[in-house]
């Protein structure tokens, strides 16, 4: 593997997808630092014993005694050169520092567990920044430098330029150029056969002679586009669906203007409403399946509830991709550190003050979560190597951010802070109160192993407050990766499956039957049994009633 195929699927692994909570601004960071420096001034004892032995630690490297060395897996630092006498000093002192920091964290026995947990997330925040492998005298920089005859500096500097200007100063994660929507992505082939002012509705045309009865909607997330189920034929989620023989739909949900600042839960469901009407008429069915990732899986699984709350059966099943509805199950991940009563609020001002979220902000703010894989990678290899972003289509879909309303984020924050949807009737959806225990279909819960944005064991909780028999999955990759996990799915692919008979998420895992491979099979043989028999795939798109309008992607997308 090449270092930008390297570089993207590294990064592919991190990103941390469209969540719509509240993300770490460099603001942010630097108010909390204030904070940390402050705390140090107020201990000078403490501070003083760990600088008395950060020195010694720098003494050492001067003399070249010191025994310091960087992980074994840290990819900033695996060039041999780093263990030449004048690089493995400038490391050896960082990470004398790194230490220092870490011991000084640790001495910090007046904050609570939490307290100590957040400071040291930020203390690492600034060490990551502070990297000497950040530094021009990177020695894969200087390499290059030489090599280009300078050329790669020159280079370097007018990325930089480029991103100040278009990328609010972080370096570019992808080549935008290499991709066109509708020409090497969402290229299924399919008819828009619904729209309203919230949303598409996409009907995807059969591959094989013959369909399953009962279709399945995919709901995806408000916050970036639905193409990630669509992305190139080889990663396609709905590809591999139509290719076993199911009846596909897909929303596109419009990206709003501040015109829409108004639209909240409410209207979002009726949308999901409209699409499930749409859908039974068009295919002569009584049930439908539903599939909802991220911030589309909570806005899918309230939607259930309230409609089972009213007699409303016409959900089959149920499938959950890396979401959470237990937010009280956080605990100390980047969101649950950083998403302080204070920075919510001010979040929430801020969309109410220009009528929506932009999800450009929220995606720069989502970076400094996983700076090195998310900023200072692409800093190296944009602005010190001069070299252009990997073109990769799943960082494409991911930089393809669009708005969230001011009102849907306000009721976004308010599920995370009060964890509403753990409680039954806290949450209404159109007047209807929301009790996901009622959710008494089939559901099937998707997490990722390494997953830092919906941890797998918060994910998990949703099996012990849904109603109805539970399947949960676990992959053995991130956010986005965990979706895009195609057969046969590579060497490394794999995950962990079981029914969950009330077992906590450690039990579960401990008793979860390993598969190498995509899970994707998996899901595609648990989803026929609930799809009804085949029958002949219909000639035609739509119907009378809801009539084609448009060629997929449709027009939403573009916007």
């Amino acid at each position: 593997m090449g270092s930008e195929e390297q570089l993207a699927s590294a990064s592919a692994q991190a990103i941390l997808g469209p969540n719509p909570i509240v993300g770490l601004r460099a603001r942010d960071v630097f108010r909390e630092a204030v904070k940390a420096a402050g705390l140090a001034l107020r201990q000078p004892r403490r501070t003083g014993r760990v600088a008395g032995q950060l020195f010694q630690d720098w003494l050492a490297v001067a003399k070249d005694q010191s025994a310091l060395q960087a992980d074994a897996k840290d990819r900033r630092f695996v060039d041999p050169a780093w263990q030449q006498p004048g690089y493995r000093r400038m490391l050896q002192a960082y990470l004398a520092w790194v230490e220092a920091s870490h011991s000084w964290t640790e001495q910090q026995d007046e904050l609570s567990e939490f307290g100590r947990a957040r400071l040291q997330y930020l203390i690492d925040l600034i060490n990551d920044a502070m990297a000497p492998s950040n530094l021009p005298i990177n020695p894969l920089a200087v390499r290059r430098f030489q090599e280009t005859n300078g050329d790669s500096a020159r280079a370097g500097l007018k990325n930089f330029l480029r991103d100040v200007i278009d990328n609010n100063g972080l370096p570019a994660q992808v080549d935008k150029s290499k991709f066109r929507v509708g020409e090497n992505l969402a290229l299924s082939k399919g008819a828009v056969v619904h729209r309203s002012e919230v949303m598409e509705l996409i009907q995807y045309a059969p591959s094989t002679p013959t369909v399953h009865r009962v279709p399945l909607l995919i709901v995806p997330p408000q916050i970036n586009k639905f193409y990630l189920f669509d992305l190139s034929p080889d990663k396609s989620l709905i590809k591999g669906l139509v290719d076993q023989g199911f009846t596909v739909y897909a929303m596109s949900w419009r990206n709003p203007t501040r015109k829409h600042a108004d639209w909240g839960l409410a209207e979002y469901c009726a949308a999901i409403e409209m699409a499930v009407s749409a859908i039974c008429n068009i295919s002569r069915q009584s049930k439908v399946n539903v599939l909802g990732a991220c911030a589309g899986g909570i806005t899918l699984a309230a939607f259930v509830a309230a409609r089972r709350a009213v007699g409303d059966e016409r959900i089959h099943s149920l499938t959950l991709a890396v979401n959470v509805l237990d937010t009280t199950a956080l605990g100390d991940t980047a969101l649950g550190l950083f998403a302080s009563p204070r920075i919510m609020q001010a979040a929430r001002r801020r969309s109410q003050r220009k009528g929506v979220l932009d999800g450009k902000e929220l995606a720069s703010s989502f970076a400094w979560m996983r700076p090195n894989d998310l900023i200072w990678n692409y800093w190296i290899n944009n602005v010190l190597m001069g070299n252009a972003p990997p073109a990769f289509d799943i960082l494409y879909w991911n930089c393809d951010t669009t708005r969230l309303p001011a009102k849907l984020h306000g009721e976004f924050i308010d599920l995370y802070s009060n964890a509403g949807l753990t409680r039954p009737g806290s949450v209404r959806v159109q007047g209807v109160p929301v009790d996901l225990g009622n959710v008494s279909c089939d559901n099937y819960l998707i997490a990722g192993i390494t997953d830092h944005i919906t941890p797998w064991k918060a994910c998990y909780r949703s099996a012990e407050l849904l109603g109805g028999q539970s399947t949960f999955v676990l992959s053995n990759s991130g956010h986005i990766q965990s979706i895009l996990n195609p057969p046969p799915g590579g060497r490394k692919s794999s995950f962990y499956t079981g029914d969950t008979q009330g077992l906590g998420a450690d039990a579960w895992f401990a008793n979860a039957e390993h598969q190498d491979g995509s899970w994707w099979p998996h899901w595609h043989a648990w989803l026929a049994r609930r799809s009804g028999r085949k029958q002949k795939a219909p000639q035609q798109l739509g119907n009378g009633n809801y009539p084609v309008q448009d060629a997929a992607p449709g027009r939403y997308i573009f916007e």
